[in-house]
């Protein structure tokens, strides 16, 4: 494959933007631990969220003598609590429900009726989060790292103060300390969050009846799964989002199409809508809203509430000014490319430092974190992260979108291949989707790859380890995939980016 040798030699390497983001509440922790964590450790992690017990198994297995903090009382901070984890155990039931509703007949599986058991549901989920919850002990306890149970804050940059679960206190001394302690839900000027009638996406999961009129403020990643769960569920779904598009990171032309998927399945947009107010004294909820620009007010009446206006650094309570450690103007904690503050020995991941809000990412940066302190070297490159919306069809994507290609002035050309064209997508009678590439014109050098499809999650990272060893769309079209799989509608559209597709 010359060419395709040639293009990656003479490929540019503008994908190199530096940038972050996770999504957990990684707090710092109350005692109870398999070991005291009272002698000088090696490494201090507070916070249990991906990020924090990632960097605190890889910190003990190069060696280090490793204590990790965390508040909850359960390892996995939001994500697996009461984010990633359960919202996914949460979309894959509803999808199995509004499947038996829709789809089941047409493949012959009749039913006299099918009917929601919210309790049971809501049970299946609970189990998963147990299961894993309690698996990240057990790899605490294989990998021998210490684990404290408590809210911690800095009395200095090698001691924390833990008020522990039980009431009392203990001091944790570590050479360095890693700050994990993730995000918090952005709440709204004015808007009280009860998580009965007005829910953060933590009281989404966690309701106990179906509610007729859902309302979602935020037309974000987390709005437009919890919207997508109740909606399967018969709830009656309106999106208030104040920008003109709904998810802003994801590519122009593939955001349009999903958008129309979403609206078939009766999900309604207000866009450049702006909440003014929210009023619950009543029996439901009535928001009063006008257009982002200003104008005439209406009201829209709903029986719950979701606020999902997006995330912020939690580092309330840790004590930060104590040690003098810099943030920004949006309370971020800010670090160079080793992780590491201003402050001797005190290093930062996650959520709490700048960047897209994202647990694999913050896993990651736990790595190399860890990998510095320990006289290696670890690396990141954020352009690398894959972004995911786990609705149906999903949407997955890596790298450049077309619009920040064209803001760069770089020639380039796209590939794009329907699943309406794929094998397998129509063997199972669910082809909604495109798959998009993005590659540089002279070199053809992949530059971002947008999939909207069923699974698209999954299909994302071989255009990843693409993006991660300078790939040309050559390259993945020259790769022999099986067949019939969803994966061939990306060989095909990287066939259109340098060449012609062979089915379409």
């Amino acid at each position: 494959m010359a060419i395709s040798t040639l293009a990656r030699r003479k490929a540019t390497t503008f994908l190199s933007s530096r940038f972050l983001y996770s999504t957990s509440k990684y707090s710092f922790s109350l005692t109870r631990g398999f070991a005291s964590g009272s002698d000088e450790n090696d490494v201090v992690v507070i916070g249990g969220g991906p990020g924090g017990y990632v960097a605190a198994i890889k910190a003990a297995q190069l060696g280090l003598k490793t204590t990790c903090i965390e508040k909850r009382g359960t390892l996995g901070g939001t994500c697996l609590n009461v984010g990633c984890i359960p919202s996914k155990a949460l979309l894959h039931s509803s999808h199995m429900f509004h499947e038996a509703q829709h789809s089941f007949a047409n493949h012959g599986v009749k039913f006299s009726s099918v009917e929601v058991d919210l309790p049971a549901m809501m049970g299946q989920k609970d189990k998963a989060v147990s299961n894993l919850t309690r698996g990240i002990e057990g790899l605490f306890k294989k990998n021998k790292v210490n684990y404290v149970k408590g809210y911690g804050k800095f009395l200095s940059p090698s001691e924390i103060s833990v008020d522990t679960v039980e009431g009392g206190n203990s001091v944790v001394k570590g050479k360095n300390i890693i700050i994990a302690t993730g995000s918090d839900v952005k709440g709204l000027p004015g808007i009280t969050i009860d998580e009965k009638k007005i829910v953060s996406s933590t009281g989404a999961l966690a309701l106990t009846e179906i509610p007729k009129r859902l309302v979602v403020i935020g037309a974000g990643y987390i709005g437009l799964e919890m919207g997508s769960v109740w909606g399967r569920l018969s709830s009656e779904v309106t999106v208030v989002e104040f920008a003109s598009d709904i998810v802003p990171t994801m590519d122009g032309e593939v955001r349009k199409q999903f958008q129309r998927a979403l609206e078939k399945q009766k999900m309604k947009f207000m866009l450049n809508t702006k909440v003014v107010s929210v009023d619950a004294t009543g029996d439901g909820v009535k928001l009063t809203l006008e257009p982002s620009a200003g104008g005439d007010q209406t009201i829209l009446e709903a029986d719950v509430v979701l606020v999902s206006a997006g995330r912020v650094p939690f580092t309330s309570g840790l004590g930060l000014d104590t040690i003098g450690v810099e943030t920004d103007k949006a309370g971020r904690i800010l670090v160079n490319e080793r992780f590491a503050t201003n402050v001797p020995g005190v290093h930062a991941i996650g959520d709490v430092i700048p960047g897209p809000m994202l647990a694999h990412k913050a896993e990651e940066d736990g790595v190399a974190c860890v990998e510095f302190i320990a006289g290696k070297e670890g690396h990141v490159d954020y352009d690398m992260v894959p972004g995911v919306v786990y609705t149906h069809p999903e949407v997955a994507y890596v790298g450049k979108t077309e619009e920040q290609v064209k803001s760069l002035g770089v020639d380039y050309r796209v590939g794009k291949f329907p699943f309406l064209a794929n094998s397998r997508a129509k063997a199972i009678d669910d082809a909604e989707g495109i798959v998009k590439v993005i590659a540089e014109k002279e070199s053809d050098k992949i530059l971002g790859v947008h999939i909207m499809s069923p699974n698209a999650g999954e299909l994302i990272h071989e255009a990843v380890l693409a993006l991660q060893y300078g790939a040309s769309s050559e390259d993945i079209a020259r790769t022999c995939h099986a067949h019939p799989t969803m994966s061939e509608a990306l060989k095909e559209a990287a066939m259109a980016t340098y060449d012609k597709p062979i089915h379409m």
